[in-house]
């Protein structure tokens, strides 16, 4: 396992994520779309709030199964949380926001969450 850590833009929520990320996913969704996030799912057993609970905002929309949390002083929404279709509580990582991680090594494999 890789050890990753990141942040939102000014830093009041950070992370850690043990996870191996081989890919990124595009998601055309209304909120993934306007948002730009490319993310990474995984276990939330891998995922580690370090800090910033406090600072966090919780937005949900349509059938309200993922929580999309954002820092409320700069607005970035560095992870969601939800659950697997088998019900496993998940992480979905916005990959832009993992220290260090570039991108452009990635491949990335696109969702059509528009349509389901």
């Amino acid at each position: 396992m890789a050890h990753h850590t990141g942040s939102c833009h000014c830093g009041a929520v950070c992370f850690a994520a043990d996870t191996e990320i081989t890919q990124a996913l595009s998601c055309n969704c209304s909120i993934c779309h306007k948002r730009g996030s490319l993310l990474s799912f995984m276990p939330a057993a891998s995922f580690t709030l370090q800090q910033g609970e406090a600072a966090l905002t919780d937005y949900q929309f349509n059938k309200g199964i993922i929580h999309h949390l954002f820092c409320s002083t700069c607005g970035i929404l560095p992870f969601a949380r939800g659950a697997m279709p088998d019900g496993t509580p998940m992480v979905a990582l916005n990959l832009r926001c993992v220290d260090g991680l570039d991108l452009k090594t990635l491949p990335v494999v696109e969702y059509d969450g528009a349509s389901a």
